[in-house]
């Protein structure tokens, strides 16, 4: 180690512990080091002292600090900087890995494909430090890290600090920045400005070296280098290595162009040449004319009259048009037993190549997410994915993004931990290496390896924004905006670097496809239509007139090969909604044959009947939105409760029957509001707290809430309130499991709900208000959504074999439950739902209970999800460019 290690192990020992050095550059020595507050390994990167007696501290940490706020995946991070007894600091963290200089002392020489993709995904992070007005300076394999194979830049924007600091000194230190083999000529030459496109030569040395095993000019000496540098060109790659493509030589070639003005304007503009098979540069044409001289003229020329001929063959096969890819429609493609559970937008994603789709399916009691790869027969689960939502595959297809518990998490479909990245909900991958995401209405970014989330944009009073793709470039992302009132969605552009959001169209779902579409939707009767209009991305502008594609859509995703998969609301697929009574031994009759309900709604334990059992409060989604009705069950009238446009919903009587209690986003989130059940007066808030409110459900005294309720982290807990007496909730059940649906027996002395605390959905039952009294499992093979007799001997619930179920209970001396007896299976065309089982609720007499029923369906109802290959060909046709 170094004879200052103690000393400058003594002036960091408040934040450092010093392990052991790691190596030693031109312009600093690198430690391993303990962070002490944050409990972490770091790399300490040191300024050789001679180099920071030049500089002086406070210059230095003044620069420093603009590439501090530089947040990109394949950069990595600056944690801290600064001075101590005389030495200058900063710290990153420790990569446990090899740099890209490892790997080629090993290799020599990469595959083509590998050093491809490392230079795409390099210049990818100098187009962003670019664009915020950074240059590397120092771009090496030596500064370049390798992380499960992920190449990320260290020291970025360190050469320029120090340069500014020096004050144009540095011939003072004796030390030059930048590394001679892979210097720009206008830096080895000192030229005083300096451009973004020094580090594209640079970034052009080290993937000549990764394909051909040595940098463009070799020397014994720095100065024999330099010299070479300034005066002769690079040998073209092929010369040293034959199979390098035509296209990646070219690029080569013009990235290392001697004159800044000669190579690519930009690192993305590198990144497409690499990509681009077509690419060609200036020297090719020059090369061909060269094979007419000397004495293979002969040679040469017959091989140019073959040229010749097979230029007019090929002149002659263009005249023939390229055969149109055919559309192609699949319904459902999935076997049975693996079909989508959940078709609206939180549902499913598709790869960006087309191969694969990620989506929810009910497992059992659970529901995780899915991946079906289209060359696969069958789709398989996703571990680490239970009740997770909003799935996004990553652009390379490896990983896969979901919100979960209210979080955005991430892993790896080859196996590995699940990472939590940030709160917020429906994930977007961008191909910029971010992931974006809604939450607190505001739009989020967060780099998919993980980081500090960076706000991007905040909504407006009354406004919801959700964000649903990144155009190409990584500039702007596309948003639907939800308003508080009647007026529609909108879709909006949003300016990535300066938050400003532009509207571009009436419509949800907004999505850029690569043929020159935006795709969008509109509300119609039944679902949605797709719409698509021609975009030009870069100016944000519409071309044309919106033309409808596909009508009665609930959501769709598509790829950038034009792989479209979208879920459809056919009226006669939904059929319609229709209340029923239901026996013990589940023989269904109508509530009412002539009320049928809108089967594109949703409703659920949105159904509620009165203690006397003549009435039924029901949520409904109706032209007039989502309100609350009342149903006279004598065949009287049936009636609107609620009239706030606004989402009302899970009404319940009080014990009483005067009034009816619900949840209702009319305020500053979703609150408990109670009205007169005669419709009478005017909706009170009742219980405003910090927590989402899932439901809310009043004891027999009529005192207390039981309600299900959300904390920050987004984990469902049981928690109860006084409305009037208590300003905050007292929690009853709230540990690391999720704990749902409370039931408040009768007499109001026990407490029934579910929790996943084993793996799967059960029921228990604990005393009220004294939780801590007892616990005791009611289910034995699964359960959800219990509901409690009215005699209180008896507990319903649905179990994992999708049965309603009956215990026996006895309460007279502490608790005792009876083995689960079952009372009828469950047809599938009864409304449920993942956590809560058959919606239903129990009739006084406990004879026979209130359901919901789908009618109308049959086997010719018509798909319920859509597969389109090639969906570009039909969108050119109809929405030509």
């Amino acid at each position: 180690m170094s004879d200052i290690l103690p000393r400058l192990a003594e002036a960091l020992a408040d934040r450092y512990r010093i392990e052991r050095e790691l190596g030693a550059g031109g312009m600093a020595t690198v430690y391993m080091a303990e962070d002490l507050k944050h409990d972490r390994k770091v790399a300490l990167k040191v300024l050789r002292p001679e180099l920071a007696a030049v500089l002086g501290a406070e210059r230095f940490v003044q620069e420093i600090k603009t590439t501090a706020n530089l947040q990109h995946p394949h950069i990595l991070p600056l944690f801290d900087s600064g001075e101590a007894d005389g030495f200058l600091y900063y710290v990153m963290p420790y990569i446990d890995g090899e740099t890209l200089r490892d790997k080629l002392d090993r290799e020599t020489q990469f595959g083509i494909d590998e050093a491809a993709r490392i230079t795409t995904e390099v210049a990818d992070a100098l187009d962003y430090a670019h664009r915020q007005g950074v240059i590397h300076r120092d771009i090496k394999p030596e500064n370049i890290l390798l992380h499960d194979g992920r190449p990320m830049v260290a020291d970025f924007g360190i050469a320029l600090a120090v340069s500014a600091a020096a004050g144009g000194r540095m011939t003072e230190t004796g030390l030059s920045l930048g590394t001679p083999h892979y210097m720009s000529p206008e830096q080895a030459t000192a030229e005083k400005e300096i451009t973004s496109r020094a580090d594209i030569y640079s970034l052009g040395c080290v993937l000549y070296e990764m394909l051909t095993g040595d940098p463009p000019h070799v020397g014994s000496t720095a100065q024999q280098i330099i010299m070479k540098i300034v005066t002769e060109d690079a040998q073209p790659v092929t010369k040293l290595r034959r199979s390098v493509p035509p296209n990646v030589t070219a690029a080569v070639a013009k990235a290392v162009e001697k004159l800044p003005a000669d190579r690519f304007s930009g690192a993305q503009e590198f990144s497409r040449a690499l990509a681009d098979a077509n690419f060609r540069h200036g020297g090719d044409a020059a090369a061909l004319a060269a094979a007419g001289a000397g004495p293979w003229k002969r040679i040469a020329l017959a091989t140019w009259a073959l040229v010749l001929v097979f230029a007019v063959l090929a002149g002659l096969a263009l005249k023939r048009p390229e055969p149109a890819k055919h559309v192609q429609r699949f319904t459902n493609p999935f076997e049975d037993g693996q079909v989508p559970e959940y078709l609206g937008g939180a549902g499913f994603g598709i790869s960006r190549d087309g191969t694969a789709l990620a989506y929810r399916h009910r497992l059992g009691t659970n529901q995780i997410l899915m991946v079906r790869r289209w060359d696969e027969v069958e789709a398989s689960p996703v571990r680490g994915t239970e009740d997770a939502a909003f799935p996004a595959p990553s652009p390379d297809g490896t990983e896969l993004a979901f919100e979960q518990n209210d979080e955005v998490r991430v892993l790896s479909l080859a196996g590995g931990p699940v990472r939590t990245l940030m709160a917020g909900w429906g994930p977007v991958w961008g191909a910029d290496g971010y992931i974006y995401s809604s939450q607190d209405s505001a739009i989020f970014r967060v780099p998919s390896a993980g980081g500090a989330a960076e706000a991007l944009t905040r909504a407006a009073v009354g406004e919801e924004l959700e964000v649903t793709d990144i155009l190409p470039g990584g500039r702007y992302a596309l948003l639907e905006v939800e308003f508080s009132g009647s007026q529609e969605d909108e879709t909006r552009s949003l300016d990535i670097g300066s938050g400003e959001m532009v509207p571009l169209i009436s419509g949800e779902s907004p999505q850029y496809t690569p043929s020159g579409h935006l795709l969008y939707l509109v509300d119609g009767d039944v679902g949605s239509t797709l719409m698509a209009v021609r975009f030009d991305p870069g100016k944000l502008e519409l071309l044309g007139t919106p033309l409808p594609i596909i009508e009665n859509v609930i959501h769709y995703t598509v790829s950038d090969d034009g792989t479209l998969f979208y879920s459809t609301a056919n009226r006669s697929a939904f059929a319609s909604d229709q209340l029923i009574w239901v026996s013990r031994t589940g023989e269904a009759t109508p509530v009412d044959a002539s009320w049928v309900l809108d089967g594109s709604g949703r409703f659920g334990v949105d159904v509620s009947l009165s203690p006397d059992g003549g009435r039924l409060a029901v949520r409904e989604e109706t032209p007039f939105g989502h309100d609350i009705w009342i149903k006279h069950l004598d065949a009287g009238p049936r009636s609107r409760f609620t009239f706030v446009e606004a989402a009302d919903a899970e009404p319940v009587w009080t014990p009483d029957g005067r009034n009816v209690t619900f949840l209702s986003n009319r305020g500053s989130g979703w609150d408990v509001w109670t009205k007169p059940a005669d419709g009478t007066g005017e909706a009170q808030l009742l219980v405003d707290i910090d927590e989402r409110i899932f439901g809310a459900k009043w004891s027999p005294d009529g005192q207390s809430l039981v309600m299900q309720v959300a904390s920050e982290s987004g984990a469902h807990g049981i928690a109860t309130i006084r409305p009037g007496l208590d300003s905050v909730p007292t929690p009853l059940v709230a540990t690391s499991a999720e704990e749902r649906l409370p039931a408040l027996s009768p007499d109001g002395r026990w407490l029934a709900y579910q929790s996943n605390e084993t793996g799967s959905w059960e029921v228990y039952v604990r005393p009220f208000p004294n939780v801590e009294g007892g616990r005791w499992q009611a289910s034995v093979a699964g359960g959800r959504g219990p509901k409690w007799s009215h005699g209180g001997g008896e507990l319903f619930f649905t179990d994992a074999n999708d049965e309603l179920v009956a215990v026996d209970v006895e309460t007279a001396s502490g608790f005792r439950a009876g083995r689960p007896r079952s009372l009828f299976a469950i047809p599938p065309d009864w409304r449920s739902w993942i956590d809560t089982g058959l919606y239903f609720d129990v009739a006084p007499g406990d004879e026979r209970f209130i359901a919901m029923r789908r009618i109308g369906a049959s086997d010719e109802a018509g798909p319920w999800t859509v597969l389109v290959n090639n969906f570009f060909e039909e969108l050119k046709s109809r929405v030509p460019n």
